[in-house]
This record gives structure tokens, sequence and C-alpha cells, in this order.
């Protein structure tokens, strides 16, 4: 049979690709990987290429030589089943808890502050945070510092698991703008120890040397002063 292989995404922009991917390497599931440049114009002829593989026309898929795997939290789940559920707690109510909080930024978290996004975190100088920014982050790693003091760290649930990979390019681009965690040292410890997993380096350090892809509604009025050098 075929190897497997998982279509991702422009590294330092496809943070839905940089989450299977996550999933996928914690599991040890061994697969190729074609990365698929989204940034624009050349966006729009890739993901038409990835259309014949997937309706969805969107990165990350994972073929496994037999099934098309074509959204990034059904990848997720399926690295999980790959590893015998070690990506999710035993307990079943934790686990739906888990899944839960997996669900919660699949399904629209992105909105917390939605103009700080995955490509400005590799901007060489970042803006400052809004009130309601700031009001977002709050939020967050609130409820961040209740999860870690529920089920005592040193990731969300105990141990490594779907739910901190789902969040890491959130807590990426937040704390590379210089979120202040000081009244959340549970969170405070868990971003750091997240943002230092074997993993999350390895995709962080290719991603840091590639152009910032640039993006029109990051800065007030919409557009940069300048066009910044690449």
């Amino acid at each position: 049979m075929a190897r497997a292989k998982l279509y991702t995404g422009t590294m330092n922009a496809s943070s839905w690709a940089m989450r299977a991917w996550l999933a996928l390497r914690a599991a040890g599931y061994e697969f190729d990987e074609e990365l698929v440049d989204i940034r624009k114009p050349q966006r729009f002829g890739n993901l038409a290429r990835i259309g014949k593989l997937s309706p969805a026309a969107s990165v990350p898929v994972l073929d496994t030589g037999r099934t098309v795997i074509y959204d990034s939290i059904a990848i997720m789940e399926f690295a999980n089943d790959v590893c015998n559920g070690a990506l999710l707690p035993t307990d079943a109510e934790a686990r739906a808890h888990a899944r839960s909080v997996a669900a919660w930024q699949h399904a629209g978290l992105s909105s917390i502050c939605h103009r700080i996004s995955f490509e400005s975190a590799f901007y060489p100088v970042k803006r400052a945070f809004s009130p309601t920014e700031r009001a977002g982050c709050e939020r967050l790693f609130s409820h961040y510092e209740a999860l870690l003091a529920r089920y005592s760290g040193p990731f969300l649930f105990g141990a490594i698991s779907l739910a901190d990979f789902m969040h890491v390019p959130t807590v990426i681009r937040l704390c590379r703008h210089g979120a202040d965690l000081t009244r959340w040292p549970r969170a405070r410890s868990w971003t750091d120890t997240l943002l230092h997993h074997t993993l999350v380096v390895e995709w962080m350090r290719e991603a840091d040397t590639l152009a910032p892809v640039w993006l029109e509604d990051y800065l007030p009025g919409g557009a940069w002063p300048a066009a910044p050098a690449a």
C-alpha cells in the first residue's frame, strides 16, 4: 500500500495544517508531506488542485492510501485512534471535555483577536493589543487557567492531548504579541511548556525562516504605511 501523504500549507500561514501535523507526529504516524503554497495569488490554483482530491479544496488533507481525510479535527481524531487513544483522556467525561475545548477552537475561537492572525505572529514588528483584544485574551487565558487547575497540568488535561495541539497556533499568535499572563501563572507555565515542545519547535524553526505573509487588515486603516521588506 502507498505511504500516507499529508498535504500541508505554507508553514507561517497554515495554522490548521500545523494542528494536524502536530497530532499525527505525536501519534507516531508515518507520512510523507507535500507543501501547498497558500499565499496569493498562487493560492487559488493550488487549492483548486487540492479540490480534485478533497471536496473541501483546502488544507490539510491526509491521504492514507485508502481514504482521504479532509478536515483538521478529523485528521487529529484519526491520529488519536492510531495511537490507541493516547491523545485524549481515558476518563469519558474528561475526554468529552477535551473534545469540547478542541471543538471550541475549531468552531470559532479565531474570533478572539481575529485580526491578530497566525500570519502576524511572524511579523518583525508587532502592533499593540486593542482593548477588545486584551479582553479576549483575558477571557481565553482565564479559561486555560481553570482547566490547568482542575486537571493539575502540566497540559490542559494532564498529559498532552488534542486540546493542547488544537490551541498551539492561538497561543503562538497571542504570546508573540506580548500577551501578559502575570495573572495566570498556570497558563503562563503551560504556554512555556507548549511552545518548547519538540514538535512545536520543529515546525516553528522552519516557519520562522519564511518571508512574512502580509495581511492588509492587521493595522488600523487596513493597509501597511509602506511596503515591508521581505
